[in-house]
C-alpha cells in the first residue's frame, strides 16, 4: 500500500469511529425531558391593573405665579444707598472666615468688668468674643453674650436685590 492510500484507510477508520459514536441510545435524555414536563407548573402573577390617565385642570390662574417675586427686583442702574446693606469698607475680623454653624461656643469668661464668649473653630482654637464683634461669613454681628448663648444678627440677601436682618445663635456645646 502506498502512503495516499494508508492515509485514507486511517481517515476512514477514524471517520467509522466517530459515527458509530453518535448513534447511541439517547433514553436518559429522554426520561430526564419527561421528568422535568411532569412537573406542576409554577404560578403566573397576573398583569398590573392599568388605571387609565387622569388629567389636571390648573385652575389658580387669578394667583400671584410662585416663579415671580412679591417685590419687584431692583433695577442694577438705581440708587440704593438709603437700604440695608453690609459695610464693605469695615476691616473683617478673623472669625469672619467661618460659617456659623461650624462655631461652638464652649463657655464664658469675666475680666474686670468686661464679659466674654469663648468660640471654637473646626481647627479647636478657642477665641475670645464680646458684644459688638463680627462672626460667621454673613456680617454677623454679635449682639449678646449669656452663659448659654451668644446672640448674633447677620446681613443676608433678600434674593430680590436688597438685604434683611436675621437673627442667629450659638450655643453651648451646640456642635
Amino acid at each position: 500500500m502506498n502512503g495516499a492510500r494508508k492515509g485514507f484507510v486511517i481517515i476512514l477508520a477514524l471517520t467509522v469511529a466517530g459515527l458509530t459514536g453518535c448513534g447511541r441510545s439517547m433514553s436518559d435524555l429522554e426520561a430526564y425531558i419527561a421528568e422535568v414536563n411532569a412537573r406542576p407548573g409554577g404560578r403566573i402573577e397576573p398583569l398590573p391593573v392599568i388605571r387609565p390617565y387622569e388629567s389636571f385642570t390648573y385652575s389658580a390662574y387669578d394667583k400671584r405665579s410662585p416663579f415671580v417675586p412679591d417685590k419687584p427686583l431692583a433695577q442694577p442702574n438705581k440708587d440704593r444707598s438709603g437700604g440695608l446693606r453690609p459695610d464693605a469698607r469695615r476691616a473683617r475680623e478673623f472669625l469672619e472666615q467661618f460659617p456659623l454653624d461650624t462655631l461652638e461656643m464652649v463657655g464664658t469668661l469675666t475680666l474686670g468688668e468686661d464679659y466674654f464668649g469663648l468660640l471654637q473653630t473646626t481647627d479647636e482654637l478657642v477665641h475670645r468674643v464680646k458684644v459688638g464683634n463680627y462672626v460667621g461669613q454673613n456680617d454677623g454681628r454679635i449682639v449678646a453674650i449669656d452663659e448659654k448663648e451668644i446672640r448674633v444678627v447677620e446681613i443676608v440677601p433678600d434674593g430680590i436685590g436688597g438685604y434683611i436682618e436675621r437673627s442667629a445663635t450659638i450655643g453651648l456645646g451646640e456642635n
